[in-house]
């Protein structure tokens, strides 16, 4: 029975110099309950403990429809004042282009602002990974890729990404950037496979950019499934993951990471135990047979 390959040690992001490890640790959830500076460094450490040395935040992140926008990179920031020596152990990713109750602004006044004050919160002078988080219609790609290449050439951005861009969509930001993108972030998992159909993921692997997951168990519902569909998958899931000892939580994220475009599945659990736990799916392997049973299920249909 031949198996998928292993994922790789460290991935390249796109063309650019940044390899990270082949999960990435997610802070959408970082500033809610209250946690303090240590309460992060633990988290921080936790992931960092796992190998995961790609970890990725957003200006948005901690906005609870009223306040507290910007709170997950400002939280960040203080654990790396407090600790400086982080910075250097993994690669920073950041977001930006959000500005509630608008909801998007990709203007040039505004992502110049945007990117400043991400900088300033995180207390860096450079952010490793920054993406335009949502795609703004009203700006046209040209004028975002003109403020884009300035803020790499003026070293506040190393590399560039987008998040939720259609195939268009990135296809026409890509064209006018003189600094191309290297990654783009989809929701996808085993109950959304959009990507995997729509062209999303044949556009990255023609691109090469790296693709990062963001919602790789679906919102939670891979843990508590309740539709007939939401079960088929986790039944599919469960039948590779039992034999193997391994959780349905990192099945998913190894059934993301054998695919050739090679996602990176970003784990959003804020608690320690959860984020050691994903590093088991680096070493899970797939049959064909197992991978296609979870997209069958997921689909709802046979295969043609």
């Amino acid at each position: 029975m031949t198996l998928l390959p292993l994922p790789p040690a460290t991935r390249q992001l796109g063309a650019s110099s940044l390899h990270v490890s082949p999960l990435a640790w997610g802070m959408w959830r970082l500033a809610e309950g209250g946690r303090t500076a240590a309460d992060a460094a633990r988290l921080v450490h936790a992931a960092l403990d796992a190998g995961i040395t790609l970890l990725d935040t957003a200006d948005i992140y901690g906005f609870d429809g009223s306040g507290g926008f910007g709170d997950a990179e400002a939280l960040l920031g203080d654990v790396l004042r407090a600790e400086p020596a982080l910075r250097h152990r993994f690669v920073l990713a950041s977001k930006g282009g959000i500005l509630p109750p608008l909801p998007y602004d990709q203007s040039a006044a505004y992502l110049v602002q945007a990117i400043d004050a991400s900088l300033r919160r995180l207390g860096v002078d450079c952010i490793d990974l920054w993406q335009i988080h949502r795609p703004d219609i009203l700006a046209h790609p040209q004028e975002v890729a003109r403020v884009l290449d300035d803020a790499v050439a003026a070293g506040k951005i190393g590399a560039l990404g987008v998040s939720n861009f259609t195939v268009h969509q990135v296809c026409a930001l890509n064209h006018f950037l003189d600094h191309k993108l290297v990654t783009t972030q989809p929701e996808i998992s085993p109950l959304r496979i959009a990507p995997i159909e729509n062209g999303e993921l044949d556009q990255a692997m023609m691109l090469g950019l790296t693709p990062l997951a963001w919602s790789p168990l679906g919102g939670g519902r891979l843990a508590a499934p309740e539709t007939a569909r939401d079960i088929a998958v986790a039944t599919a899931l469960d039948a590779v993951a039992a034999p193997l000892g391994i959780s349905r939580t990192v099945a998913a994220y190894g059934w993301l990471m054998a695919h050739p475009a090679g996602i990176i599945p970003i784990v959003g659990s804020q608690n320690p135990a959860r984020i050691a736990e994903a590093a088991q799916a680096r070493t899970m392997q797939w049959t064909r047979t197992q991978w296609y049973a979870v997209l069958v299920a997921a689909r709802g249909v046979p295969l043609p």
